[in-house]
């Protein structure tokens, strides 16, 4: 799974880095320890709505809680259970399945957190990230949730969701953690986006075509185990030695 991220790129790397038209909201601030139902940026494409007709979709960076809340949930509250999305089940299982056919996102990162389980169930933390450095775009999805108790005129009205979908991890990765997220390559960054289809066989086709992550992990402190920490010191590397943290993580 993918459960803690980093994501310190300003909104303007991410314009130029996915060649986004508009930012809508205001920027947020850094963070080196992203956790479920925080706010995060995602790109994404939109189909504007003209009394001229149609037009082309326009790519766009928003903000989206982590969590993906389905348009038909009576609530939001679940959503902090679907920040992942399986590969192998996303186009078929109901709480994704439509987005994947017609609401596709790239969730931006510097890198994840990963947890190695040991025999006597202490956890090693790693932070795995592009070898190069260069920003990761990880496979999502997005969803549009109405509060029906809030008024028609209430800005708030309307809630953006998103999830990161994840694979069964292969090679150094699968000795970490058995899943890791879908990160998509710049050359199939534009067909991800593109939902014009409506088909949810496209995202399946898509999901097929994108390689195996190779990343480079990175023991870490445990001290990200915690959510109030959140700092560059959580990415620095850290001793194997250092205690590893056998109680749940705190989310």
């Amino acid at each position: 799974m993918c459960g803690r991220y980093v994501n310190v790129a300003a909104d303007s790397d991410l314009v130029a880095e996915f060649d986004i038209a508009e930012v809508e909201g205001e920027s947020l601030a850094p963070s080196w320890n992203v956790a479920p139902t925080d706010p995060v940026r995602v790109v994404l494409e939109r189909t504007p709505r003209s009394p001229e007709g149609e037009q082309a979709p326009v790519r766009q960076l928003r903000t989206a809680a982590w969590g993906l809340v389905p348009s038909w949930s009576r609530d939001r509250k679940g959503g902090a259970k679907m920040i992942n999305a399986r590969i192998e089940t996303v186009a078929a299982k109901p709480a994704f399945k439509a987005a994947a056919a017609k609401r596709r996102c790239l969730v931006p990162a510097l890198g994840y957190y990963e947890w190695q389980k040991a025999g006597d169930g202490s956890k090693t933390p790693f932070f795995l990230r592009e070898p190069d450095g260069n920003l990761m775009a990880m496979a999502g999805l997005y969803e549009f949730w109405r509060d029906r108790c809030l008024a028609d005129d209430d800005p708030d009205r309307w809630l953006l969701t998103c999830t990161i979908i994840t694979q069964q991890a292969s090679d150094l990765l699968g000795e970490i953690h058995d899943r890791n997220p879908v990160v998509v390559p710049p050359e199939l960054r534009a067909a991800w986006l593109d939902c014009t289809s409506g088909d949810a066989a496209v995202a399946e086709r898509l999901l097929a075509q994108i390689p195996e992550a190779r990343l480079a992990p990175q023991i870490v402190s445990t001290a990200v185990g915690n959510v109030r920490n959140n700092g560059p010191e959580l990415i620095e590397p850290a001793s194997p030695t250092e205690p590893s943290q056998p109680l749940p993580l705190d989310l």
